[in-house]
């Protein structure tokens, strides 16, 4: 295990969802680099794993980065996982990966969580074909982003915070259409898991009058209808 970077998934809820290849590799790798380290030590605790960890997060990773790539080239094995899912999906882990490879460090992705997946998947719009745009911008760039949008033949994916929810809604109605149909997952894996369907006029109502909370993942289909 020398030598090597392993982006491991962490589950996005449900500790269950843990792979038993993940388990392991977190017990033999000389070091951990967790976005939030009290977040991870919970799961490192459920799971027995006594791995020394060190934070690797989005305010520190520029100037972290050499320090770990030169670490792993004398001979370490680091395991890199975020708070929740798969590392650099919307997650620290692309500046990490990218510089391990321009120093020929070897990689090794687990496949595991995430949770774009499992949402277009209940979504019930075509998965045939889609785009993941992770967090929409939230300022600058955002009009320009909704107009990209409204070209787009493929199912939309995309990550949103709790309470920004209803004012995205509201802003795809506009460029979309009221009965444009929605799907918005939210808590996947969790035991208050929830998956409201309807056109953005119906579940935009409905998130007004009941304030969400947790991880939320917004899923439409361009065409309108989901079919």
């Amino acid at each position: 295990m020398n030598n090597k970077l392993f982006l491991v998934p962490t589950p996005i809820g449900n500790l269950e969802d843990i792979t038993l290849r993940a388990i392991r590799v977190l017990k033999e790798v000389d070091l951990i680099l967790a976005e939030d380290t009290r977040k991870t030590a919970i799961l490192l605790k459920h799971f027995e794993i006594g791995t020394h960890m060190e934070s690797f997060h989005k305010f520190n990773e520029h100037q972290r980065l050499l320090k770990y790539v030169n670490r792993i080239e004398q001979g370490t094995s680091i395991a890199l996982v975020s708070d929740a899912g798969t590392p650099s999906i919307s997650d620290p882990g692309f500046l990490l990966v990218r510089e391990c490879l321009k120093n020929e460090i070897e990689i090794e992705c687990l496949p595991g969580a995430v949770a774009l997946i499992p949402a277009l998947v209940n979504s019930g719009f075509p998965s045939d074909r889609f785009v993941f745009e992770g967090f929409l911008p939230q300022k600058k760039g955002r009009n320009k982003k909704f107009e990209e949008l409204k070209e787009e033949d493929r199912t939309i994916i995309f990550y949103e915070s709790p309470h920004r929810l209803v004012k995205t809604l509201s802003q795809l109605s506009e460029y979309f259409s009221p009965l444009h149909r929605v799907c918005v997952s939210r808590e996947l894996t969790k035991i208050h898991e929830e998956n409201k369907r309807g056109t953005l006029e119906e579940v935009m109502q409905y998130y007004t009058g009941h304030p969400p909370k947790g991880e939320i993942v917004i899923v439409f289909s361009p065409l309108g209808n989901g079919d």
